[in-house]
């Protein structure tokens, strides 16, 4: 009897957190924009200090993403369709990601976790999800080899329907770590 009661409560456990996976990710796919300040350090190998930069972030549902760097010195990079595109002063570069499919991780990682598309995340990573609605984390890991030789995982924390920081752990060591805070849009909203 106390085995069973155990696997019981085993069971009702891993309910819970799936049940708070989904709910994360149903609150994640109601925000159907978004407007955050960012601050990122990169973390590589043959530095002694990160690289750092901050600016904005600009999501609006389904797919498009801007990340605006205004320091230390201005970028655009736009996705949307499945195209990214650059502006770094007077040059312009636009990637298909469908050429370039090592980056494609990447940048799913953050576009579907923003949609709250636990499918997409789950097509190409796996997921574990700790916590609950309140506050949680996702680490992914992806399941493809080929990516595993680049991406070691990404681990992001938030809390609710909002994401507080993104981590790429890159297999070679070098790592990002982006920390996410609530900016207001012009209509004073989220």
């Amino acid at each position: 009897m106390r085995r069973l009661l155990a696997v019981a409560v085993l069971l009702l456990m891993g309910a819970a957190d799936i049940s708070d996976l989904d709910r994360v990710m149903t609150a994640l796919a109601q925000r159907k924009q978004g407007h955050v300040s960012f601050t990122e350090k990169k973390f590589i190998g043959l530095l002694d200090q990160p690289v750092e930069s901050s600016g904005e972030l600009l999501y609006v549902a389904p797919d498009r993403l801007e990340k605006k760097t205004l320091k230390p010195k201005p970028e655009d990079l736009v996705l949307e369709g499945g195209v990214v595109s650059a502006q770094r002063g007077k040059r312009h570069y636009v990637l298909d990601l469908k050429q370039y499919p090592q980056v494609l991780p990447f940048i799913e990682s953050i576009r579907a976790t923003l949609a709250g598309d636990r499918a997409a995340l789950e097509r190409v990573f796996k997921v574990d999800f700790a916590g609950q609605f309140e506050r949680w984390t996702l680490d992914l890991t992806p399941l493809d080899a080929k990516l595993a030789r680049t991406v070691k995982g990404i681990h992001i924390e938030g809390e609710k329907d909002f994401i507080h920081t993104v981590e790429i752990r890159e297999a070679d060591g070098d790592r990002s770590l982006m920390t996410i805070s609530a900016a207001a849009n012009a209509d004073g909203a989220e």
